[in-house]
């Protein structure tokens, strides 16, 4: 494997022991509730749903906007012929 692939590894390794570690020291019950569901979670699991929700929005809208740039690329590709 190359350098960058091991540094990115080792990197992802040390990031996924720190969310075990903050997960773990936020073990607070905390209530929820959410278009009428009520329901209680540990703090640090709750907090790491809303970061995983918030990089699938982001991805969603980043997808949106390539898809959105690619066509309007054909379109000028297809005009300049």
């Amino acid at each position: 494997m190359s350098a960058g692939m091991w540094i990115s590894l080792i990197l992802g390794a040390a990031i996924v022991v720190l969310l075990l570690i903050f997960i773990l020291q936020n073990n607070v019950p905390a209530d929820f509730q959410y278009f009428g569901w009520q329901f209680q979670l540990p703090l640090g699991v709750a907090m790491l749903f809303a970061a995983i929700g918030g990089i699938f929005v982001a991805g969603i809208i980043g997808s949106v906007r390539i898809f959105v740039l690619s066509r309007r690329l054909k379109k000028i590709e297809r005009s300049g012929r």
